[in-house]
């Protein structure tokens, strides 16, 4: 598995701890990396979408309403709904990182660990947020 797969995979776990939890217990992370050692790269890259996404989440959670047509986040699975985040903060504020790899590696990541529909779920809402959200920032 490449680093930055395996480090969106680490990720999505943390955002995932963190929202089941509230966004109470700081230690989330720290305790993630003790039962998880990782490659320095791994790590850093995960730490810098975990810290990314939260610091955004609000504005991230607006978009995420606004083009996920019939759905309000609260009632969406919670991997998916952290899958979105995190892609949409790549999308938004991650410059190296071409769309359609963050739209490709957030599918993958909802059908390794979504349910059956979580890929075609997260593609949608990622790509409508792609083709306008993106495109208003260029």
């Amino acid at each position: 598995m490449r680093k930055r797969t395996k480090s969106r995979e680490c990720a999505l776990q943390i955002l995932y701890a963190f929202d089941i939890g509230g966004n109470k217990d700081k230690d989330i992370a720290a305790n993630y990396w003790k039962q998880n050692e990782s490659d320095v790269q791994i790590k850093k890259f995960s730490m810098d979408l975990v810290t990314g996404t939260l610091e955004k989440i609000k504005d991230i959670d607006k978009l995420i309403s606004k083009y996920a047509d019939n759905w309000r986040l609260e009632r969406m699975a919670v991997i998916d709904r952290n899958i979105i985040r995190m892609a949409t903060y790549e999308l938004l504020y991650v410059e190296d990182i071409p769309p359609k790899v963050a739209i490709n590696e957030a599918v993958e990541l909802a059908k390794k660990f979504g349910d059956d529909e979580s890929g075609r779920f997260v593609n949608g809402v990622l790509d409508k947020i792609n083709k306008i959200e993106c495109k208003k920032e260029k």
